[in-house]
């Protein structure tokens, strides 16, 4: 009797074990007393994207802890993403992976042995772990949800979407990618990869300690030292600093049915990868593709050109330091200048010695280690000139002014793409013979122009006037594009108007998608079937070619989810035109306030909207390596994606601060009324508060579903904020609310957010939050919010909207 009901109490044991096995196979989520056993028991994220379990490398019988594609097989690139045992693989299958009594993550072997942990010292017992659609492996406390480690902080020899790899100067904790050991063997290699910054910021693969391979600095939407990478076509890095010693990099990729990432293979190599059919996995960019990408192949101031026989050359100016290692083809000890440099020291007959000059290096990946500076280009030339200790200078548009004051190492030539290096040489490696003569010929070419230019001009507008017309092109209050305003445009991609006016059926009205103070715009499709949305200024437009530089020179800088991409440009005789990518929902105003398309915008989306158009705002005004005041933010200034994801628009009337700037003025008052800081439309001062400002009236026009410019006469209030305030007052914010979100189980989130919106439209700027601060009220990461003051512009006074 004993022995039966020991076998009964055996079977129960047995099949309940299995039962909480099965049930945690079923499941993203291991928590005790479930656990996984190394027997084909894996778990998988929520959208069957991933796979945790354990597995054996090609050629090879140990067993790790691994993450790999649920929904991919195996191939000559491993699909395995993320290693746990990688230095304590087991022998045999007899590894578990649970948390342990501290609340850790574990692998134990058969002896019940801890080959692996998690290692969080502040760990409780109420933990669990789980797999993300993502890729990434949590561990996180049941009751709070607080995440306390995680796998992508972690990473073994890949880079996901939405991973960080990140720097941090203060801490110095970086987290980086390590590579395998072998291709069968995920022991920690001898490469890694992750961001560094001297100055700029770059991405590195290291050769244990020694650099092997870098990006070369982030321009804001490139790698420059990366000439495949084209702007126009990719979207995908983005760039956070956090400005308190850390930054980092992540990425998107635009097609998220294909698994997609960056591995970092035995060989010190980083692959762009992806899988297209669930089997093969496609490498479609690799960072080693030459010798010249080994970092400092051919040593100091020595220039890389894969395209030539002998690979390695000096600098124009420098020669071999050794010439017999040179010769045998060992260019590490690098190159030496032929001339020593006068750097402007007075000769002993009291005449000052001819000048250091610079040689144009064209198409150039920029030497390592540069120093950075804002200074416009001409100042960039100067200061490095007048400074001893500089070596070459470059400028590159969305980078600012980059010079060197040390060896020139990593140089190389590209065949397209790069940027122009100038490398400081003495006089008499100038080549000059004639300087002299040179001036005179340049003095009189420019006075020719100009005198060819003026005379244009009085002849057009001498038959304007007899005509009774305008002279077209010459505009009182804009000029003819100069020549820097043109190397300005060369900086983008280049549009002709033939492609732009094909794309657009001639600019039909068919394909009309709206009109601005700019002019209209169009949508267009190219030859290779991408759409396109095209501005074209208006020649009566009230804006001019002050407005359109200076678009260009100020999104051409900038990337971020939720700004709008620039796609290129084009001038060509009278019509000036800029290219974006296409926004399927046109504009927020178009949406918002549209009784139909109104329906498409439930709270969710309403929210996701204003939590997008903050991220993008903070990244204009903090994030971004430039401080950009956009001036014009308005509904219609919001283009929304085929998700319905805002993206900031129009910068035309955006302006750059320095660095110690925090405000300016101006005597020309631009922007849309109504969105406008009282500062700024009554006395032309405006700072990133008067940005805030126009964020609080969109605020409360998305939670309200009412225009700032219209009038509410029947409710008591000349305004959009006046009634606003009034519903604050008399505690009734469930009127302000728009009817169709106000009954949705949110009321809430609503009303903080009308809360945010008015402490954000308050009269006097330093009572407005800054848009950091209001992100943080928004996420309820502060949670008693202050009583906000009185809305300026309650009473009837400036509402009317003017395009």
């Amino acid at each position: 009797m004993r022995l039966v009901r020991s076998i009964n109490l055996s079977c129960f044991l047995a099949l309940l074990s299995s039962f909480c096995l099965e049930f945690s196979h079923a499941t993203d989520t291991i928590a005790p007393p479930s656990f996984i056993k190394d027997s084909d028991q894996t778990i998988i994220s929520n959208g069957g994207e991933f796979k945790l379990g354990f597995f054996s490398p090609a050629n090879s019988t140990y067993r790790y802890v691994g993450i790999w594609y649920a929904k991919v097989s195996e191939s000559p690139v491993s699909p395995v993403i993320w290693v746990a045992n990688r230095d304590k693989p087991l022998k045999t299958p007899s590894g578990i992976l649970t948390i342990s009594e501290d609340g850790n993550l574990v692998v134990l072997d058969g002896e019940k042995t801890i080959l692996w942990s998690s290692n969080v010292t502040s760990s409780v017992s109420n933990m669990s772990a789980r797999l993300l659609d993502t890729g990434n492996l949590v561990l996180q406390e049941n009751t709070t949800g607080l995440i306390t480690w995680e796998s992508f902080q972690h990473p073994s020899n890949s880079w996901l979407p939405e991973m960080k790899l990140s720097t941090n100067a203060t801490t110095g904790k970086n987290v980086q990618l390590t590579s395998w050991k072998s291709s069968s063997d995920p022991a920690f290699g001898t490469f890694s990869a992750g961001t560094y910054s001297f100055n700029l910021p770059e991405v590195f693969i290291w050769n244990g300690s020694s650099p092997y391979w870098r990006s070369g600095p982030w321009n804001g939407m490139i790698f420059i030292g990366v000439p495949t990478m084209k702007a126009r076509y990719l979207n995908r890095f983005s760039l956070v600093d956090d400005k308190e010693g850390s930054f980092y990099f992540a990425f998107e990729f635009s097609n998220k049915s294909l698994p997609f990432h960056y591995v970092l293979n035995a060989e010190g190599n980083l692959l762009e990868t992806y899988s297209i059919n669930g089997k093969d996995w496609v490498v479609s960019w690799s960072s080693l593709t030459s010798e010249c990408d080994v970092y400092g192949k051919c040593g100091a101031f020595g220039n890389c050109n894969p395209k030539k026989k002998v690979i390695c050359s000096c600098l124009e100016g420098f020669e071999p330091k050794n010439i017999e290692e040179w010769n045998r083809g060992d260019w590490t000890s690098g190159c030496v200048r032929r001339t020593p440099l006068q750097c402007l020291k007075v000769s002993t007959g009291g005449k000052e010695d001819k000048k250091d000059g610079f040689l144009k290096v064209t198409m150039m990946k920029t030497p390592s280690l540069a120093n950075w500076s804002s200074v416009f280009e001409d100042e960039c030339r100067y200061r490095c000139l007048e400074d001893c200790s500089c070596m070459a200078y470059a400028y590159e548009s969305g980078i600012g002014c980059m010079s060197w004051t040390r060896d020139l190492i990593d140089s190389q030539k590209f065949s397209s793409g790069g940027v122009d290096l100038y490398v400081r040489v003495a006089y008499s490696e100038l080549g000059h013979k004639n300087e002299q003569g040179k001036v005179i010929v340049i003095v009189t070419v420019v006075i020719g122009i100009v005198f060819m230019a003026m005379c244009t001009l009085f002849l057009c507008r001498w038959m304007a006037k007899r005509r009774g017309g305008t002279c077209l092109g010459f505009h009182s209050e804009e000029n003819l594009l100069d020549s820097k305003n043109q190397d300005k445009l060369q900086e983008l991609p280049i549009f002709s108007l033939e492609e732009l006016t094909s794309a657009t059926n001639n600019f039909h009205l068919s394909n009309k998608l709206g009109q601005g103070g700019f002019g209209p715009v169009y949508k267009g499709k190219l030859l290779d079937g991408q759409e396109i949305a095209v501005k074209r200024l208006a020649r009566t437009s009230g804006q001019g070619l002050e407005e359109f530089m200076n678009e260009v020179i100020v999104i051409s800088k900038l990337q971020h989810r939720n700004l709008v991409r620039l796609l290129g440009g084009c001038v060509e005789g009278e019509e000036k035109l800029l290219v974006y990518e296409y926004m399927p929902n046109k504009s927020l105003d178009a949406c918002l306030f549209d009784s139909i398309k109104q329906e498409l915008l439930d709270w969710k989306k309403r929210f996701n909207i204003i939590e997008g158009i903050g991220r993008g705002l903070l990244y204009l005004h903090r994030d971004s390596r430039l401080r950009i005041i956009h001036r014009d933010l308005k509904a219609s200034n919001i283009l929304l994606d085929e998700e319905l994801n805002p993206k900031i628009s129009d910068f035309g009337m955006a302006r750059i601060f320095g660095g110690n700037e925090d405000q300016a003025n101006t005597k020309r008052v631009v922007g849309t009324y109504g969105y406008m800081a009282p500062e700024y439309a009554m006395a032309g001062r405006f700072s990133e508060k008067s940005d805030v400002f126009s964020f609080g009236v969109l605020l409360l026009e998305i939670v309200s579903g009412r225009k700032i410019s219209h009038f509410y006469h029947n409710e008591q209030a000349a305004s959009l904020l006046g009634f606003a305030w009034e519903m604050w007052n008399m505690d009734n914010l469930s009127t302000l609310a728009d009817p169709k979100i106000s009954k949705s189980g949110f009321e809430k989130e609503i009303f903080r957010c009308i809360h945010v919106g008015l402490l954000c439209v308050q009269d006097f700027a330093k009572d407005r939050p800054t848009i950091s601060i209001v992100i943080s009220m928004l996420k309820s990461e502060i949670v008693d919010l202050p009583h906000p003051r009185q809305p300026a512009f309650t009473a009837n006074q400036i509402t009317s909207e003017n395009e």
